[in-house]
């Protein structure tokens, strides 16, 4: 652990994680908050999509999404799930695994009202995940929920947060000769200490 220097070093992984977010935000072209987000299914089946991160809290990372979808079944089926970040620009990456749980007060609010007009209303039009006759059917629902939704609609109360509190966190960055640097931060519980161990390439 002597040699964690440098753009790894630090004592808090949420703080080192903005840290990286932040210069991939300098330096990425498209989406430097897309985390490529696995689940499993009840028979054990891997499920794997691209979707935004919202927020790193203090102790926990956070997306929004339907709660009918997939993903959320899945993520709450097992109560776990993970997740990576991986940015071309910096040669960098970090992976998430964690327990789940719901925003769903008024951060989950907050978020949603600072979305566009036609995000809140396509986020009460799509039946997240469910089969679709056509793209015209998803317009004509926005069409028609529009007028008695009107211009400051309300959260749905199927649409909020996910909330990922990580048991290990691991901080990748590309090496010469393929020898990369990665240093894995695990806890045994939420409460837990971390170990930070120096991993093998």
């Amino acid at each position: 652990m002597s040699d964690r220097s440098g753009i790894f070093a630090g004592d808090d992984p949420f703080a080192l994680a903005q840290s990286w977010l932040a210069q991939a935000e300098a330096s990425e072209p498209n989406d430097p908050n897309a985390i490529a987000l696995a689940t499993v299914d009840a028979d054990g089946l891997p499920n794997a999509r691209m979707v935004l991160l919202k927020e790193i809290e203090a102790s926990a990372f956070v997306f929004y999404t339907n709660y009918n979808s997939v993903k959320t079944q899945e993520a709450e089926g097992v109560g776990k799930a993970a997740f990576v970040l991986h940015w071309k620009s910096l040669r960098r990456q970090i992976r998430v695994r964690g327990l789940t749980s719901r925003e769903d007060g008024p951060k989950a609010d907050e978020y949603y009202a600072s979305r566009s007009l036609k995000s809140r209303l396509g986020a009460w039009a799509s039946q997240q995940s469910q089969p679709l006759e056509s793209r015209g059917a998803l317009m004509a629902e926005v069409a028609r929920l529009t007028p008695t939704l009107g211009l400051n609609p309300a959260r749905p109360p199927f649409w909020g947060g996910i909330r990922i509190t990580p048991l290990e966190i691991e901080f990748w960055a590309d090496g010469a000769f393929r020898l990369h640097d990665r240093f894995r931060w695990a806890r045994d519980g939420v409460a837990a200490p971390w170990t930070v161990t120096r991993l093998n390439p």
